[in-house]
């Protein structure tokens, strides 16, 4: 494809989607998307339950699970890490990007 002299041509950057698209999962609670009621798996709404271990395995199980279903086609999950911290949640999820098997980490923290 040949551009005018002087024009721009989008760029697109593979990860910075792909990890959009993993935070637009965590964030999303289920049932905030109209077409898709089921999208998402509302981390936010699992910030505010006990600091245990029972609930971190919960929310590793649970984001595993939302980013298999929404993203599995575009990335392959080999670790979800939840680590809380007084008031601080982090997460660290690292996956294989499918295109090209290369790996991969995302982290998310907030309080």
């Amino acid at each position: 494809m040949s551009l005018p002299l002087g024009s721009l041509a989008p760029t697109f950057d593979d990860d910075a989607d792909l990890r959009t698209k993993i935070v637009q999962v965590l964030f999303t609670a289920p049932g905030e998307r109209v077409n898709q009621p089921e999208f998402g798996c509302g981390l936010f709404n699992l910030v505010f339950d006990p600091n245990d271990p029972i609930t971190s395995a919960a929310v590793e199980f649970t984001i595993g699970q939302a980013l298999i279903r929404w993203l599995g086609d575009e990335l392959m999950v080999s670790a979800v890490d939840v680590q809380r911290q007084e008031e601080t949640l982090r997460v660290e999820i690292d996956y294989v990007r499918r295109k090209d098997l290369s790996r991969r980490a995302v982290q998310v923290h907030f309080s």
